[in-house]
């Protein structure tokens, strides 16, 4: 999967693409237990039939040995095919998932739309989407800092807390005394150690957090099947397609799906069904990135139990035609912008 074919493959007609890196700075900076970075850096891939042309943005995530080139380099390799008819319906048979699908398979979607002009959501079986309730991220930082944060954006009504390991007990309490009446979520990305997840998760349900995601690296996550807890734990790192839930049955209450891990929004439906087959909860998540990235995510986002589309939120600009926000929602997107 991902080396270059030997004939073309899919029945579509010919398609021209055109693959974009495009930089957009961040409101301050964006911190979690990796590090901390001040601009979101995106591929952008458009497919075009000559009439209309349907769009999709991606975000590479160093933490799955994605780079920016290599994206680019992936998306690229589709040329020929295009030229010679690949569908949506092959995409997976020619890229593995992750960022470079994600964005071609969302170009495939919005392109379909404009060409039969009938919404994704309606090609897909969805009621009329509606807005939902979107978190807002607190960055990594000292406890008084994120509690002056959490202070600044009460307005919302669901904050979600980066956490990094040391630390976190005082963090979640400064939080929780800052804004009392606040729902909470809280994401470790991998950062506590073995010895921290009980105490941490206590101290988690003492101060009201309503999820954990993620608490420990996702090599050694088996760890979870022996941890009792009085709160869900969400997968994220350790929760990539629909072909691994099965394996997180026990471990994990939740799972986080991003179009960026699972590659498009055809395997994140796929994932949604599957992992509710498995009674395992869903949040629906995101990167940094542009209001194009999050439209897509919407579509899934509509059965969700939790859902964290703010990446808009963190930039400094957005798109034009973006995403309305609202009261602690998230709008579905006009046919501007996708879909």
């Amino acid at each position: 999967m991902g080396s270059e074919p030997a004939e073309c493959i899919g029945d579509g007609k010919p398609l021209t693409l055109s693959v974009r890196v495009q930089h957009w700075p961040i409101r301050g900076n964006f911190t979690i237990a990796r590090g901390s970075k001040t601009e979101a850096v995106v591929v952008l891939a458009e497919l075009s039939d000559g009439s209309a042309t349907g769009r999709g943005e991606c975000v590479p995530y160093a933490r799955y040995g994605e780079s920016v080139d290599g994206v680019v380099a992936a998306i690229e390799s589709l040329r020929p095919e295009l030229d010679c008819g690949l569908d949506r319906s092959r995409l997976a048979e020619r890229l593995p998932p992750g960022a470079a699908r994600n964005a071609v398979d969302c170009a495939f979607w919005d392109l379909e739309a404009k060409q039969t002009g009938r919404t994704v959501a309606e090609r897909v079986g969805l009621a009329p989407l509606r807005p939902v309730p979107t978190a807002y991220t607190i960055s990594l930082g000292e406890p008084a800092v994120m509690a002056a944060q959490a202070r600044e954006a009460s307005a919302h009504p669901l904050l979600k807390l980066k956490l990094g390991g040391d630390g976190d007990a005082d963090r979640m309490r400064a939080v929780r005394d800052a804004v009392p009446d606040t729902r909470l979520i809280v994401d470790a990305n991998e950062a506590w150690a073995p010895h921290q997840v009980q105490s941490l998760l206590a101290m988690a349900a003492k101060t009201g957090i309503e999820l954990v995601e993620q608490p420990l690296p996702a090599d050694n996550d088996a760890l979870l099947a022996d941890v009792a807890h009085d709160i869900p734990i969400c997968a994220d790192e350790s929760a990539h397609d629909s072909l691994l839930l099965e394996q997180l049955v026990g471990r994990y209450d939740a799972v986080n799906i991003k179009l960026d891990k699972a590659g498009g929004l055809t395997e994140a439906l796929r994932m949604s069904d599957r992992a509710r087959s498995h009674e395992l909860k869903i949040m629906v998540g995101c990167m940094v990135a542009t209001s194009l990235a999050m439209a897509p995510a919407i579509l899934v986002a509509q059965t969700a139990d939790w859902i964290d589309l703010d990446g808009p939120l963190l930039l400094a600009r957005d798109r034009d035609n973006g995403l309305a926000f609202a009261n602690g929602d998230v709008y579905p997107p006009s046919p501007k912008l996708w879909g």
